[in-house]
């Protein structure tokens, strides 16, 4: 994907060079070369330009379906289940607990580590995505997600893990609505009920409870470290499979 991305930028730049920087054929291979001087200053302007719309169409072309396909899939977990109905659930389980319940080195640390700009956001966070896209490029993979809390409590609330682009999309309307509907506090307190932690524990209360026999507001700094560093992969970092408490 990356190569493609890569050689189509090329590609774009290569035509619109030749079609709107007035050099055709075979003066083309002499003219970049030799005669880049001759350009003048509106040539090169609408070069860029076409450059940028060439880009920006394609790119267009490419995104809208997805994003039209994820709100379509936004609307329908809606419709079956109210963003209403969700929260009352949560807030119903027999294992839920407030936010002044949770100790504050969990909580410092989860913020720190899954979203530090969750205060200062409205559900979405286009540097945090932007920061991601990067490193993932530079990367040649997928190293580092951009996903908000706010994201994260819609997608395990109501989509499934698969990987595709349309969920995300989904993902952001879902966020939308909850960051207009709750505080922040509210929604950091539902996140904090329904992520998974491994060895089937979904909450923190759970899981404080399953792998140190303790309250959530009880746990240590290196408590929540290990809980912390489980939910990037809850069936292998868990502080049981980590050795870090006894089976």
């Amino acid at each position: 994907m990356k190569n493609f991305i890569n050689n189509l930028f090329y590609i774009v730049i290569a035509y619109n060079l030749i079609t709107v920087g007035g050099i055709t054929g075979k003066e083309a291979f002499y003219s970049i070369g030799e005669d880049k001087k001759r350009l003048n200053k509106n040539n090169a302007i609408k070069t860029i330009l076409a450059i940028f719309l060439s880009i920006s169409i394609l790119a267009m072309s490419m995104i809208t379906p997805i994003v039209l396909n994820g709100y379509e899939m936004y609307k329908e977990a809606i419709n079956k289940k109210s963003l209403d109905y969700t929260i009352e659930e949560i807030r119903g389980q027999s294992n839920f607990i407030s936010l002044n319940n949770i100790s504050d080195e969990f909580l410092n640390l989860v913020l720190k580590s899954e979203d530090h700009r969750f205060y200062k956001h409205s559900g979405f966070d286009f540097i945090a995505i932007a920061r991601a896209m990067y490193n993932n490029i530079k990367a040649g993979k997928i190293v580092q997600g951009g996903s908000t809390i706010t994201q994260q409590l819609a997608k395990n609330s109501y989509f499934s893990f698969d990987k595709k682009y349309e969920r995300k999309v989904a993902e952001v309307f879902v966020a939308r609505d909850l960051e207009r509907k709750l505080t922040k506090d509210e929604i950091l307190e539902l996140y904090c009920n329904v992520i998974y932690f491994g060895e089937g524990c979904y909450g923190i209360k759970d899981a404080a409870k399953y792998y140190y026999g303790i309250e959530a507001d009880k746990l240590t700094l290196e408590q929540a470290k290990a809980l912390v560093k489980t939910l990037k992969n809850p069936n292998n970092y868990n502080p049981k499979k980590m050795k870090l408490v006894q089976s």
